[in-house]
């Protein structure tokens, strides 16, 4: 194949994912990380045990959290490859077979994540008409349906980024996180 743009701007897209993922990982997550913890721990044992008043709606705000851990781990855990594969068969396959196997696998992933992420989308935007919100609270599920849909995308995104490569190189170069997390 000829050198040409597309095939050039391809792995700096996959740079750019990768290291969009990471620090979307580390600050997102260990913020919501620390939240979920220190709000716990809080409402648990001192406000619970020790005064004998929880604060009302922690529940809500620990599920919502929750949902935003899942979120953001969604493409990482893609990218990374911690996702289940069972490759029972893979050693007794012919090496073409198994190439276009994977690539068929991965279109149909990537399709019906696709399809889903429009759906979490539309629930998004139909949530607050149909009064889906937190039980106590009554905070607002549209922007968690939100984050659910993106977060769904960028998994699809990941999985055709992945047939890209398959067809380039015949594997998938997947993120390493490291001792070195600036890499």
């Amino acid at each position: 194949m000829s050198d040409t743009p597309f095939l050039r701007i391809v792995p700096i897209a996959i740079s750019v994912l990768d290291l969009f993922l990471k620090w979307t990982a580390l600050i997102c997550g260990g913020a919501t990380l620390t939240f979920m913890t220190g709000f716990s721990v809080w409402n648990v044992l001192i406000m619970r045990k020790a005064l004998n008043a929880p604060i009302t709606g922690a529940e809500d705000l620990l599920l919502l959290a929750l949902v935003a851990i899942v979120a953001l781990s969604i493409p990482l855990g893609a990218r990374t490859g911690a996702h289940i594969e069972i490759e029972i068969l893979e050693s007794r396959m012919s090496v073409l077979f198994a190439k276009w196997s994977m690539i068929f696998i991965k279109t149909l992933g990537a399709s019906m994540l696709g399809f889903m992420g429009w759906r979490l989308w539309h629930a998004g935007g139909t949530a607050s008409k149909f009064g889906e919100t937190t039980q106590q609270l009554l905070i607002s599920f549209e922007p968690f349906y939100y984050l659910l849909s993106v977060s769904t995308l960028i998994y699809a995104l990941v999985l055709v980024l992945d047939i890209w490569q398959i067809l380039q190189s015949q594997k998938v170069n997947q993120l390493q996180i490291r001792e070195n997390f600036y890499d």
